[in-house]
């Protein structure tokens, strides 16, 4: 082996170690990021009770801000963190959620939600965002639970490494709804300059 040959070896177990270094790490944090939103949108009445009892105005301010921002912001990290569901290569090789893609197209869809209406004072688009995070956190859960953290006889067909057939085949579906919904918000973003539906509706509290 020549001396190129055993650096270009090295560089690509490099890469390569990186790759899988960061992938697994994601992997990790993507349960946690799931708790972490599903708790702050089950938690919206708590911090509603809590901003009615507040005697000045700007802390309660303060406290629906920050709620928000954290909420919103762990929802488009979690969109972010579960791109690499639609690379079927990635899923070919490490061990992750067999229906993890489409679990990230679900909270996509609820940015989009938000995008098109204001779930924070349109009942109707509460609802339809609790029900993408229920769908969603299930498509997650149940495979990473019974399937990459399990030892049952059906969990190797709820990994990606060991059943890459419906892996791939799911990958691409995702990229499919993905697309879509992208697409709509590209058009309605443009459309409307991003702007909510009209207020007057129900608020959801």
């Amino acid at each position: 082996m020549s001396p190129q040959d055993l650096t270009t070896a090295i560089v690509n177990g490099i890469n390569a170690g990186g790759e899988q270094f960061l992938e697994g790490t994601l992997a990790a944090a993507l349960p946690i990021i799931w708790l972490a939103i599903l708790g702050l949108h089950l938690g919206r009445p708590y911090i509603l009770d809590m901003i009615d009892r507040f005697t000045l105005r700007l802390g309660a301010d303060l406290l629906w801000l920050i709620y928000v921002a954290l909420r919103d912001l762990l929802i488009v990290s979690g969109v972010i963190m579960s791109f690499m569901f639609f690379f079927p290569d990635v899923v070919n090789t490490d061990p992750l959620p067999l229906t993890g893609g489409l679990a990230a197209v679900a909270l996509f869809g609820v940015l989009l939600v938000k995008l098109m209406g204001d779930p924070d004072h349109n009942l109707r688009a509460f609802r339809i965002t609790t029900v993408l995070l229920a769908v969603g956190a299930a498509l997650y859960f149940v495979p990473y639970v019974l399937g990459t953290q399990g030892s049952f006889a059906f969990s190797p067909n709820l990994v990606t490494n060991t059943n890459q057939q419906w892996a791939v085949i799911i990958a691409y579906i995702s990229i499919g709804l993905l697309a879509i919904m992208g697409a709509v918000a590209a058009i309605y973003a443009l459309r409307t300059g991003g702007r909510p539906e009209a207020p007057g509706s129900t608020a959801a509290q």
